[in-house]
């Protein structure tokens, strides 16, 4: 296995720890939705899947973690709009 190809496993298999970690948090009560937290490990897992994904050809998975991050980011978008306007 050359160091590229390891790379890009160890990267998957980070993804996937990270979006499993993100449900289990979520799942324990322990982050909501709306946490920046839980918004950023899937954001970050999922251009870890993005990364292993296309690297191995399959692109179904690469699209749907590209829209899984974009909607990340979105609601990152919106907690951070959010806390400039709350006066509280």
């Amino acid at each position: 296995m050359t160091f590229e190809r390891l790379a890009i496993e160890v990267i998957g298999w980070g993804g996937a720890a990270m979006i499993l970690a993100a449900y289990i948090l979520l799942s324990m009560g322990r982050v909501t939705g709306q946490s920046r937290l839980y918004q950023w490990m899937n954001v970050v897992g999922a251009a870890c899947f993005v990364l292993n994904s296309g690297y191995n050809g399959a692109i179904p998975s690469a699209v749907l973690n590209v829209i899984w991050a974009g909607i990340g980011i979105y609601t990152l978008g919106r907690i951070a709009s959010f806390a400039r306007t709350d006066p509280g």
